[in-house]
């Protein structure tokens, strides 16, 4: 991945300020995939999203996140780091696009869904069946082709246990015990909320800084988004000791 200039990220950062979450990651994501054409990023495994999510924040921030968890049995606030790097590769999945299901007659293959697919089953009165049916590449019985909405309990569940063994990084929970009373808390892990919190400040931490070096020193903002971090944060000390 190529690692992403000030000018571009402050882009990203202000097309995404009015946006919806599912927006917001999308636009992460073409952040973090420039290799990719935009309108295949909401159909890539959502695995494979977080993944590319987990490498760009690592990319621009390093390797350590800090997180902060209240338990859920005592109330107690916990803090804890975690490792961007292990977390994209968690989330890496098989590097599969299709499973296939093979039971009692069954021959089933389904697509891995993507964030689009999620957010338009989200919508639906059956979410589950939805998701179901957008993703469902074919269904035979004995040779007869089914629809989705008639496939059995047991086919769903093969199919769902098949995806998350393909996707495991669709699904990354947190299960941390408690310093205090040692009991575990689950918690979903949002990369892409918590990349765009992170970039939020960033952001306003370097427009802060535009404004500062513009006034002192006349520069335009391309000329000082051009400057490196380390050279820009001196210019901003001599700026102070004035």
């Amino acid at each position: 991945m190529a690692i992403t200039g000030a000018a571009e990220l402050l882009a990203a950062w202000e097309a995404g300020l009015a946006e919806a979450p599912a927006r917001r990651a999308l636009l992460l994501h073409r952040t973090a995939r420039p290799d990719v054409e935009a309108e295949r990023l909401p159909v890539l495994p959502v695995g494979e999203r977080e993944a590319d999510l987990f490498t760009l924040r690592r990319a621009l921030f390093g390797e350590r996140m800090q997180v902060r968890l209240e338990c859920a049995a005592c109330g107690e606030d916990m803090e804890f780091d975690l490792d961007a790097g292990e977390l994209a590769g968690s989330a890496a999945g098989r590097g599969e696009s299709v499973v296939r299901v093979r039971r009692d007659g069954w021959d089933v293959e389904f697509r891995l869904p993507g964030a689009a697919d999620l957010t338009a089953a989200a919508r639906a009165a059956d979410p589950r069946t939805a998701l179901l049916a957008r993703c469902l590449v074919t269904a035979e019985r004995d040779g007869t082709a089914v629809p989705a909405q008639e496939l059995p309990e047991p086919v769903r569940r093969r199919i769902a246990e098949e995806v998350e063994a393909a996707d495991p990084g669709a699904d990354l929970t947190l299960n941390v015990a408690c310093p205090e009373c040692g009991q575990a808390t689950r918690a979903e892990l949002d990369i892409a909320s918590y990349l765009w919190t992170e970039l939020d400040a960033w952001a306003r931490d370097v427009l802060l800084d535009v404004h500062l070096l513009a006034t002192a020193y006349g520069w335009s903002e391309p000329e000082i988004l051009a400057l490196s971090p380390l050279r820009r944060r001196y210019y901003l000390e001599l700026c102070a000791d004035v």
